[in-house]
């Protein structure tokens, strides 16, 4: 996993026991050795710190002011707060200040990489790789159809429709089966609906609506030739 960890601690044996575990699984590891310092590297690296390792109890400034003055420029970057305290008081003092996880010291390092990894998950999590049908692209996450770029709006119904087609493409797929799968078996006219969906749905799509085919006697084939 390519990352960028910024770790801020003073204490130069900690710092080493994180990095060498961390860059064990690829990530890349700035340091920094004091609050001063980690703004500053920060700054100078917003765009590519993708979590804060940081420590609570350090000279010059301290984790509490480093992680308000973060928080000023950039409320959605991870925090991960390390401290040697695991007082109550002092958590929801941080989470008020934007922490979004706690590890208290002494810790197991293995227990820290995977509370990255899984905060950095959670941070990123991995879009499905949306599939081109003729120049006709269904994005399921966004709930979005685009025609060659283009957004073409389609009605709840339809959107489902057009989905379970594409869904099974190649596949005939009877009026009845259509019904009870798209209507979820809430409807209680007859398949001539369904005609009437795809006739709106061909011409939304315009040239590509050739690619919905009608199965004489038995439904509809999504399909491209």
């Amino acid at each position: 996993m390519d990352a960028n960890i910024l770790v801020v601690d003073d204490e130069q044996r900690m710092r080493k026991l994180i990095k060498d575990f961390l860059k064990q699984k690829n990530f890349n590891i700035l340091e920094a050795e004091d609050g001063e310092q980690a703004l500053k590297l920060f700054n100078e690296n917003k765009s590519r710190i993708q979590v804060i390792l940081l420590d609570v109890m350090m000279p010059k400034l301290d984790g509490w002011s480093v992680l308000r003055q973060i928080r000023q420029s950039d409320k959605n970057v991870p925090v991960i707060m390390l401290t040697a305290r695991a007082e109550e008081q002092d958590e929801l003092f941080g989470f008020e200040l934007g922490v979004d996880e706690y590890i208290t010291k002494p810790f197991s390092p293995k227990i820290l990489v995977a509370r990255v990894e899984a905060i950095l998950k959670r941070a990123n999590p991995e879009r499905k790789e949306i599939k081109d049908h003729g120049g006709i692209k269904i994005d399921d996450d966004a709930r979005t159809v685009t025609v060659d770029g283009k957004n073409v709006d389609l009605s709840f119904r339809e959107y489902e429709l057009l989905k379970y087609l594409v869904d099974n493409e190649n596949i005939a797929l009877s009026r009845d089966k259509i019904l009870n799968t798209v209507w979820n078996y809430d409807y209680y006219g007859d398949s001539r609906t369904i005609d009437s969906h795809i006739k709106k749905i061909r011409h939304k799509l315009g040239k590509k609506g050739k690619y919905i085919q009608t199965i004489r006697g038995i439904g509809y084939k999504f399909e491209v030739k």
